[in-house]
């Protein structure tokens, strides 16, 4: 295959429509539709999310591809998002891929979307990326785990959560304490003048190295009810110290598996995907822990950590290169496994 195919990506796996042109490994365009209604109601509607892809999803395709500087007949296969994610939403990325696959008698390629996020160090930004075997720490609003990496196309899972992701304790923290949707930069943000030891909360007691988040989230509702049983105004006064506190307890429960799978896996090549990479805190401890630990750490831009659709083709590269096409019948999947 010519390093110079073109791959539209197609990504609509939550609350963002988004399309990428990618030639080779180079990205010529990454449009992303962000759907601002979830905002009123705290969190994601579902079917506001389908219904706003269906608004949004041709508009995208059509600015992608304007601004990649190419024509439709150009693209050599299509990428889109097959799962995990939710159905609705995956439903109008999916439909779309395989009528426009048709349309221009091209290959489909069906896509993981966790996979996408790892495979996301790859696209050529002129600087250094991981080298094979890697270990990669994905945290975003939807997922956490740590999974080891042979190649683009062998990867295994070795820590996951049991309940619920590391962005999503960071949002429901944050709307605990009155902060608007999404409320995670809001969190780093009142937490850059706190004091990370004001409030302790429960930490999970979890073996090996997969991670658990609903019991600190109970502890932090407790703790925060109870202060304002005691003080009206005790979020008010504290709300640097409690976001601070909050980031901390995060973070650390993050980077102490990280660490743990290094020392079991002895990998010392490590990337982060998803959007709580861009966490001040998260960084600034990661890199701490990178000089003590002595590894490599890789963070892509912040535009290819959150949702997007050039992760989506840049998936699709490897996949075409070794000719794994999916069929028409492929049906996208809520739960799909990795």
């Amino acid at each position: 295959m010519s390093k110079k195919s073109i791959i539209l990506g197609i990504e609509s796996s939550c609350d963002d429509t988004s399309a990428a042109i990618l030639q080779g490994k180079n990205i010529l365009s990454n449009v992303v539709a962000n759907q601002k209604i979830h905002q009123q109601y705290g969190g994601i509607v579902p079917e506001l999310a389908s219904r706003a892809h269906q608004q949004n999803i041709i508009p995208v395709v059509d600015a992608a591809i304007k601004k990649a500087n190419i024509q439709k007949e150009d693209i050599d296969a299509i990428a889109f998002t097959n799962g995990p994610g939710l159905l609705g939403s995956l439903l109008v990325g999916s439909s779309f891929a395989k009528s426009f696959a048709i349309g221009m008698d091209i290959p489909l390629i069906a896509i993981n979307h966790l996979q996408a996020h790892i495979l996301a160090h790859f696209i050529d930004e002129g600087k250094a990326t991981p080298k094979f075997p890697f270990l990669c720490l994905t945290v975003s609003g939807g997922h956490t785990q740590i999974v080891k990496v042979e190649s683009p196309n062998d990867m295994q899972i070795i820590g996951s959560t049991l309940d619920d992701a590391a962005g999503e304790a960071f949002d429901k923290s944050a709307k605990i304490l009155g902060l608007p949707y999404p409320g995670g930069p809001l969190i780093d943000k009142h937490a850059k003048n706190g004091n990370i030891n004001t409030f302790t909360f429960g930490k999970p007691k979890i073996k090996n190295l997969d991670f658990s988040f609903s019991g600190l989230k109970t502890s932090i509702l407790y703790k925060i009810q109870d202060g304002v049983k005691e003080n009206p105004d005790f979020i008010k006064e504290n709300l640097e110290d409690l976001c601070a506190s909050i980031q901390h307890a995060i973070v650390s429960i993050l980077l102490d598996k990280l660490q743990k799978a290094i020392k079991q896996t002895g990998i010392k090549q490590i990337a982060i995907a998803g959007g709580v990479s861009a966490n001040s805190y998260f960084r600034n401890q990661l890199e701490n822990l990178a000089k003590k630990e002595k590894f490599d750490f890789f963070i892509p831009k912040f535009e290819y950590c959150t949702d997007n659709a050039a992760m989506i083709a840049i998936a699709g590269y490897f996949k075409f290169l070794d000719k794994d096409f999916a069929q028409q019948s492929e049906s996208p999947s809520a739960r799909l496994l990795f």
